[in-house]
């Protein structure tokens, strides 16, 4: 036998060895399932609730669905709504035989039969629905503050912004109730939020002055505050209208 045949011969059964060695051997398993465990809530959030998630605040929780940061606090037993913790559930709809309701702004009548009819119309097909949405007819505003619109309705703005100097007076959109009135709201600065009835609210934000407080029934064209830049970049007034909470174009409902 050559040199090259023991060769071969040598390099085949070192082969065979191996092949028999990895058959034997156990297979692998598949690899272990990674369970997140690092934070955030698997229970499902009952209907009328909100679960409080990081960074949430009470008068946040209360702008986002329409109601007042102290009924939340009523209705949910806070007895400090600076202390709300991660997970927990909050009440955000009135209870059974809640007397907090708000009385409507517009009253059924014939001038409401006219503002459904006047409403604006939107051609679905043709627009992006976080742009154009508007709030159902029903309610009319008036102006809350005399400048020119500096930053138009989108779903990043959530509202509009009108332009002016620092003082210029700022007024409710419609007849209400104010239900905030603070800068706890990270990003708005001096807020007031007023409620005008179960479903309508509006919000104004970045005063320089709050003339009201909270529980002050205010009426449509009353000053409630100065323009100012607090927690903002220029002199201007945030303006928000709120539908059941959701932020929608207040512009068309605007006079």
């Amino acid at each position: 036998m050559n040199l090259i045949t023991k060769y071969l011969l040598t390099i085949f059964a070192a082969s065979a060895l191996l092949l028999n060695i990895g058959c034997s051997t156990t297979p692998r398993a598949k690899p272990a399932t990674v369970v997140d465990r690092s934070g955030g809530s698997s229970e499902s959030t009952p209907p009328g609730y909100y679960r409080v998630k990081r960074g949430d605040t009470l008068a946040r929780i209360a702008l986002d669905n329409g109601q007042s940061p102290r009924d939340l606090a009523q209705w949910n037993n806070i007895s400090n709504p600076n202390q709300i913790e991660v997970d927990d559930l909050i009440l955000v709809r009135p209870p059974a035989g809640s007397k907090s309701a708000v009385k409507p702004a517009v009253k059924p009548s014939a001038n409401a039969d006219i503002a459904k009819t006047d409403a604006p119309k939107v051609d679905a097909s043709k627009s992006d629905p976080s742009k154009e949405m508007v709030a159902e007819p029903g309610i009319r505003l008036s102006w809350p503050a005399k400048g020119k619109v500096s930053d138009d309705f989108s779903e990043k703005t959530k509202g509009i912004d009108i332009a002016g100097k620092l003082g210029d007076p700022v007024t409710a959109a419609s007849d209400g109730k104010v239900v905030y009135a603070g800068n706890s709201l990270r990003g708005y600065g001096n807020l007031v939020i007023i409620k005008h009835d179960n479903t309508y609210l509006t919000a104004y934000a970045h005063n320089r002055t709050l003339l009201v407080k909270e529980g002050d029934a205010v009426k449509k064209g009353q000053k409630i505050a100065e323009m100012g830049d607090t927690d903002a970049n220029s002199v201007k007034l945030h303006f928000e209208l709120r539908v059941n909470g959701k932020p929608v174009n207040p512009t068309p409902y605007l006079q």
